[in-house]
């Protein structure tokens, strides 16, 4: 389904304060264990009937009936846009007002229509939680890390304040965050978000558990770590809905699963099942596009995508020979009390394409920001290219609703970058073709979008500029893989047309492997002790 408003505005200061008191201890991630078992009670935690959603007289979404017990576990996997997270948010009970639902919702016994969300609010905290996808909605950003995460110890279980500063220390060592506990979210990598939010969500403790792409910012091994805390703090007497476009979190979290397109399930059934002998179409596509099936050998022995990105000239896609864009010189940065990376030196010729890998947290964000003159460098220098303008270096952001104007339609701001580069309106029809957007979404907010929809709109803006260098920060992380594939390959298409060179910031080995001729580790920059 396209065009569906599936997040929450950017929120005021007060109005954020004020969701958090509901929110905080019901933005919850979890899942369900591995290992499908017979359900212990036969009471239903989480029961549907006959919902759909609604925008006016139109049937955007509908969901098959569902009952859930405790123990068990539903993925929810499917196309960007498609209204994934729409159902989370009617099951929630809390739906934008444009839209409308019918059919009847029974959680933990407690039955009410599917359009009177409010009777469901009631249960967010102890009984109900969400973890939304984007974490900058999950986490309050004038508040420390560590009281947040204290607060729902306290107000929400109950523990004295000592054992509540205890636990929340625990937490945030599991996570990684110990360090970052007097961190604020803005200070935080996409990463160290997610997890900081999947750790006040396990605080909580409701047993029914709504995520929506909760391991997107995570590299596998914080993505597996995740998992694995999720499904032993959801134990055998909770229930999960997970909605994830990635394959290894569907198999890991295992129990049903929907395949959802264009607002309508084509295939349900076990997950192990479906996605080892998927039965429609849509589902098999999206089985064949994960990164690692990108790759195929040529008969001449070189490595390229496919069977959606263009071959890639070798010389070229290595910058071999092009004139120089961007040169770093001893290039290091020191940050939260250590070194990140020191004595750096690279070269980006016109045309080539590199990619940086690393752990959330690791500083591939940093680096790139550095390379933009966004940050100073500790040590070191970025050199540019004479004559190049400040524009021609651009930013494709880990965070996407976090680069618009929260109040302009998205039509407004891509047609003032048109204008302010010389680039006809009608470019900006051709760059929604090609991204497989549709045209009526530019009458929307980004709040309106999937967090799919917006990424590639910004794609869409990025080119118009038609940039020398971009530094594309995790550009598809809210991709499904046939979106994923297909945006990738005009990125890889309209970067070989300008020439302009590409340095991609992934978690996903093989997605670097599939978009780049040249990959960098970032701990093999880091100093040695």
């Amino acid at each position: 389904m396209k065009g569906l408003p599936t997040t929450p505005a950017q929120p005021t200061p007060t109005a954020h304060a004020n969701r958090m008191k509901a929110m905080n201890p019901m933005n919850v991630m979890t899942a369900m264990d591995p290992v499908h078992r017979p359900a212990r009670s036969r009471t239903p935690l989480l029961r549907t009937e006959g919902v759909s959603l609604h925008l006016g007289g139109q049937c955007l979404v509908t969901l098959p009936d569902q009952t859930l017990y405790a123990g068990d576990r539903l993925v929810i996997l499917g196309e960007s846009g498609a209204g994934k997270s729409l159902l989370m948010r009617t099951l929630l009970g809390d739906l934008p007002p444009e839209l409308s639902a019918s059919g009847r919702i029974e959680l933990a016994g407690q039955g009410s229509a599917a359009e009177h969300g409010q009777a469901r609010r009631a249960m967010w905290g102890r009984t109900l939680a969400l973890l939304p996808q984007e974490p900058s909605v999950a986490l309050d950003p004038l508040r420390r890390l560590a009281p947040q995460l204290q607060e729902v110890h306290g107000k929400v279980g109950g523990l004295p304040s000592s054992e509540a500063r205890m636990r929340t220390e625990d937490d945030l060592r599991r996570q990684g965050l110990a360090a970052a506990a007097r961190q604020y979210p803005w200070q935080l990598s996409g990463g160290m978000a997610q997890r900081a939010a999947a750790a006040i969500a396990l605080a909580g403790g409701a047993r029914i558990i709504l995520a929506d792409e909760p391991t997107k910012g995570l590299d596998p091994h914080w993505r597996d770590e995740a998992l694995r805390s999720i499904l032993a703090a959801a134990g055998e007497e909770g229930v999960a809905v997970v909605v994830t476009h990635d394959l290894a979190v569907a198999r890991q979290v295992g129990g049903r699963l929907l395949v959802l397109q264009d607002g309508q399930v084509v295939e349900q059934g076990a997950t192990a099942q479906v996605l080892s002998q998927p039965a429609h179409a849509f589902t098999r596509a999206l089985v064949a596009a994960e990164p690692s099936q990108w790759l195929t050998t040529t008969e001449e022995g070189a490595d390229r995508m496919c069977p959606l990105a263009p071959p890639a000239d070798d010389v070229h896609a290595s910058g071999e020979g092009s004139p120089m864009v961007l040169q770093a010189e001893g290039l290091g940065h020191h940050l939260g009390g250590r070194w990140l990376f020191q004595g750096v030196d690279l070269s980006l010729r016109a045309g080539s394409r590199c990619a940086l890998v690393g752990d959330s947290g690791s500083g591939k964000s940093t680096f790139g920001n550095l390379l933009l003159g966004l940050r100073r460098p500790t040590q070191g220098r970025v050199r540019r290219a004479a004559g190049l303008q400040p524009h021609a270096c651009q930013k494709l952001y880990q965070d996407p609703i976090a680069t618009f104007a929260a109040t302009q339609p998205l039509g407004q701001a891509l047609a003032d970058v048109a204008r302010r580069h010389g680039q006809a309106l009608s470019r900006v029809q051709a760059w929604l073709d090609r991204l497989h957007l549709d045209g009526h979404l530019m009458a929307r907010l980004p709040h309106q979008l999937s967090g799919g929809q917006l990424q590639r709109m910004a794609i869409a803006r990025m080119l118009l500029v038609r940039p020398a260098f971009v530094f594309a920060d995790e550009p598809t992380s809210r991709l499904d893989l046939l979106s994923q594939q297909r945006t990738a390959q005009v990125l890889l298409r309209e970067a070989d047309e300008l020439g302009a060179a590409l340095w991609l910031v992934t978690h996903d080995a093989a997605l670097a492997r599939a978009m780049t001729t040249r990959q960098y580790a970032i701990d093999q920059w880091a100093p040695r002790s």
